[in-house]
């Protein structure tokens, strides 16, 4: 159903992915502060995870070599 485009660069894939990541991350923060209970304690911690995982890709961004 779904494809990266091959001619995409490692920027473009990470930038994407940051995006992607941080979208998921704020879904999920609206969410849990609609939950209660172990719940809400397991959405916040997909959330973090989340998060650590922004924090790579967007650290992974930082050191791709830029665009010409």
């Amino acid at each position: 159903m779904f494809s990266v485009v091959q001619s995409a660069d490692a920027e473009c894939v990470l930038a994407n992915l940051s995006e992607t990541l941080a979208s998921a991350n704020a879904m999920l923060s609206d969410l849990a502060f609609n939950l209660e209970g172990s719940n809400r304690h397991f959405a916040f911690g997909v959330q973090q995870m989340i998060e650590l995982s922004e924090l790579l890709a967007n650290r992974a961004l930082d050191i791709v070599e830029p665009r010409q």
